[in-house]
């Protein structure tokens, strides 16, 4: 299968990534006001049970979930590097213009800076929301020569 050609299942397109956090409110009004996501939805699922709450920003979603008795998130599922000796989901990335701008925007909007580095080259950063969750920021990649065969 060449880059050109589509799966076995077809198109693929992302829709959203998926969340658990203590205080849904809370978490809502984060993603509002530090990344600009707007509400879209909010439900009660009884089979979970869990409060739910889609935030959207152009087409992508993020669906938050607060379940009760939820364990909190692991002191080193906070840490980018930590977070990797443990399989599972690590963070969700969005790319912005210019990594420094956007870490600085947040940092004096009071948001939890992580961890910046540059890799590649590339100006990166990871900031925790207000659960903990981590959140990578990444600039467009240069075009580079493909290292595939």
């Amino acid at each position: 299968m060449t880059a050109h050609q589509t799966s076995i299942i077809g198109p693929l397109r992302p829709h959203h990534f998926g969340i658990s956090v203590p205080d849904l409110d809370a978490a809502v009004a984060w993603y509002r006001h530090m990344l600009g996501f707007v509400l879209e939805e909010r439900v009660f699922i009884d089979k979970i049970p869990a409060h739910i709450a889609f935030v959207k920003r152009a087409d992508f979603r993020i669906e938050i979930f607060q379940v009760d008795g939820a364990a909190a998130l692991p002191t080193e599922r906070r840490t980018p590097n930590l977070d990797l000796k443990t399989h599972g989901n690590k963070h969700m990335c969005f790319e912005v213009p210019d990594v420094p701008t956007a870490v600085a925007a947040l940092r004096h909007a009071g948001a939890d800076i992580a961890l910046e580095l540059t890799v590649d080259g590339n100006p990166t950063a990871f900031v925790r929301d207000c659960a903990g969750n981590l959140i990578e920021f990444l600039q467009p990649f240069e075009s580079r020569p493909s290292k595939a065969a």
